[in-house]
This record gives structure tokens, C-alpha cells and sequence, in this order.
């Protein structure tokens, strides 16, 4: 049995090379062998050829046993200063809803203050305020044969509430509307871009000077002419003209406010579209609605119901319209890296400006026409 067992284990291929089991180390004593791992099939005899497994040594108890995997390291903190990276929003402040509160509370104090601080010294000036805001009525009726042409106190408290109250409440309006339009700006800047806040100037400038500009054309041009046509209805039929300061006062708060609010469009549009609300395409596309809503607020806004007064609102309102459309077109522009041809359009306006002097001088020194400082402005 031993012998056939021998001969059983005994490879075909003949004797394999023998690996000591153990070498000797400089110090004389066994150490285990190193597997070596250079051969991959066993023999010819493996049915599947399949790969040896090198022997593995004994590995220490300790680094058998699984060590957890170290814990992530906490997240970074936020940097103080978010606006480091972006160069876009750097002067940008973060404020929490009641910060805005907040800020909406004091620049609406500081605002008013402003008023306060216009209306005491406009209550210095009343009589010569009133001198100024009576003059329309008084060159009305003179023109109209009213003899005396001067205003009625129908009510024994009229005279003070309009001479003395309200009449420096209007004029500190317009006299402060540069600093309220400057602590409307302060409050919103916080939330624009760095390259927004360059707008503050020119804003406040056009904003205010449109404002004060409107209360002008309304007192110089449509209310003179509204006044004299409502007036003079009735004399024909032996009606003489009764005005009260108080209805008068109203008639002229209306109109002014009306007027000076309306010379705001150019502002707004140009907000439009640097909100990207609207565009110059869109607003020129859709200019003929633009015009007809112009025409109804001006039928609304003026103090006479004949086409002559309407379309003194008219003109000038659409004349604002595309002047803030022009406005927002140099906004797009710049906006795309564009630039404007601006040698060709000033040639262009000098060439128009020169072809009106040319006709204004050709009916005055032809026809014998001179200038005068009321509609039409020339006369034979």
C-alpha cells in the first residue's frame, strides 16, 4: 500500500524542483520561507489550468482587525467677505427684512425733514409766491375786459389756508424734490452693482430737472392758455367770471403736479428697460397705443376741452416718449459693446436747426414778420 501510494503521488512530468521550507537568517536561526510567486499554473495535470494562489504568510492580529475609516473633515467656514470672487457684486450689502425696514423708516424721515426744512423758508416768500401764482388769473381777466381783474375770498379762512399753507407746501415740493429723489436713490443702491451705482447723478439730475421742467411748461404755456379759454366761454351770454382763490389754487395744484409728473416718461422708460421690463424694439413696435393712451391722459390732464390746449399736452408728452426711448436704445447699446454714431446724428440736428433759422429769418426779413413771446411767437 505505501509503495502504490508513493508511485499515485508522484507527478508525471517528473521530480519538481524542492523549496526549503525555511531559510536561515545572519543570525542562524529558521525564519519561514518567502512565497514565490513566479509560477502560475501548477501542471500540465490541472484539467482547467487554473492559476496557483501564492501562499500567504501569517498577518499580525492586529492589522487583521478593520480600523474605521477616518472621520471627513468638517466644512470650511464661509469667507467674510462674499463678494471677493465676484468682482460684480463687490459693494453689495446684505441686509435682513427688517435692516430694510429699517432703512425704508429713516430715509423717509430724512426726507421729510427735507420738506420741513423748504416749506419754512417758502413761508417767508408767501405774498411774492402768490403775486406769482395769481399772475395767469390776473393776465386772464385783464384780457377779457374784468375790471377789476382780481381773484375772490369767498370763505373767511380761504385767504390762509391757500396763501399760507398751501401754496409753500406745493413750491417746497419742487424745491426738495432733489433731495427726495436723492434718499430714494440712497435706498435702493445698496441692492445694485458697482457699475449701477454711477447712474446716481445723472438720475437725480434728470429726474428732479424733468420734474421742475414739467411745472414750468405748465405754468408758462397750459395753464395760461387753459385758464383764458375757460374763462372767456361765457361772454357772449353776459356771464362775467367770479374766481375763487381756493378753486383757482386747485385748478393750478391739479395741472402743475399733473404736468410735471407727466415729464417723469423718459425717466421711467429708461428704468424699464434697465430693469429688462421692456425694450426699445418692444416700445417702438408698439408706439402707435403708446401715442393714444398719450392723447387720452393729456384729453384728461388738460383744463379745456378744445383741441388747441389738448394737443399743447400732447406734443410735448410724445416728444418725452421717444426721447426715452432714444434714451433706453443707449442703454442697449452700451449694454451689447456697441457704440453711437453720435458725429452723424449731431451733424444731422445741426443741419435741422440750421433749416428752421433759415425759415424763421426768411418770414422776418422777406414778409416782414417779427418775434413775439406768445403763440405762434411771430407775428405781422
Amino acid at each position: 500500500m505505501p509503495e502504490e501510494f508513493e508511485e499515485r503521488k508522484a507527478p508525471e512530468s517528473g521530480p519538481a524542483p524542492s523549496q526549503p521550507a525555511h531559510e536561515l537568517n545572519g543570525q542562524g536561526s529558521l525564519t519561514p520561507a518567502q512565497p514565490e510567486t513566479a509560477s502560475v499554473y501548477q501542471s500540465s495535470s490541472e484539467p482547467y489550468g487554473g492559476a496557483v494562489a501564492p501562499a500567504s504568510s501569517a498577518k499580525p492580529q492586529a492589522l487583521a482587525t478593520r480600523t474605521p475609516p477616518p472621520k471627513p473633515p468638517p466644512p470650511p467656514p464661509p469667507p467674510e467677505d462674499d463678494d471677493d470672487g465676484d468682482p460684480e457684486e463687490k459693494g453689495m450689502l446684505r441686509m435682513s427684512f427688517m435692516e430694510h425696514l429699517e432703512e425704508l423708516r429713516t430715509r423717509l424721515i430724512r426726507s421729510l425733514m427735507g420738506l420741513v426744512v423748504a416749506f419754512v423758508l417758502c413761508i417767508g416768500f408767501c405774498k411774492d409766491l402768490w403775486l406769482l401764482v395769481s399772475a395767469p388769473a390776473i393776465i386772464a381777466l385783464t384780457h377779457l375786459g374784468v375790471n377789476p381783474p382780481n381773484l375772490a375770498q369767498i370763505t373767511p379762512m380761504e385767504q390762509f389756508n391757500v396763501i399760507y399753507l398751501k401754496l409753500p407746501l406745493l413750491v417746497s415740493v419742487f424745491v426738495a424734490s432733489p433731495w427726495v429723489l436723492y434718499q430714494v436713490w440712497a435706498f435702493i443702491s445698496p441692492g445694485l452693482y458697482k457699475r449701477e451705482k454711477r447712474w446716481a447723478v445723472p438720475f437725480i439730475l434728470c429726474t428732479a430737472g424733468l420734474f421742475i421742467t414739467g411745472g414750468m411748461f405748465a405754468y408758462f404755456v397750459a395753464f395760461r392758455y387753459g385758464l383764458e379759454f375757460l374763462l372767456g366761454i361765457g361772454r357772449d351770454v353776459h356771464v362775467t367770471p367770479v374766481v375763487s382763490i381756493n378753486e383757482y389754487f386747485d385748478l393750478f395744484v391739479n395741472v402743475t403736479l399733473g404736468v410735471g409728473l407727466v415729464f417723469e416718461m423718459p425717466v421711467i422708460i429708461f428704468f424699464l428697460t434697465l430693469l429688462r421690463l421692456a425694450s426699445p424694439r418692444f416700445l417702438l413696435r408698439h408706439s402707435r397705443y403708446a401715442i393714444l393712451a398719450i392723447t387720452v391722459i393729456a384729453a384728461v390732464v388738460t383744463p379745456t376741452p378744445d383741441i388747441f390746449n389738448m394737443m399743447l399736452f400732447a406734443v410735448p408728452m410724445v416728444l418725452l416718449f421717444f426721447v426715452g426711448l432714444f434714451a433706453s436704445y443707449l442703454l442697449v447699446i452700451k449694454r451689447e459693446g456697441r457704440k453711437f454714431p453720435w458725429r452723424i446724428v449731431l451733424l444731422a440736428a445741426l443741419g435741422t436747426v440750421l433749416v428752421i433759422a433759415g425759415v424763421v429769418g426768411l418770414f422776418i426779413y422777406r414778409y416782414h414778420y417779427h418775434v413775439v413771446w406768445k403763440w405762434p411767437y411771430l407775428a405781422k
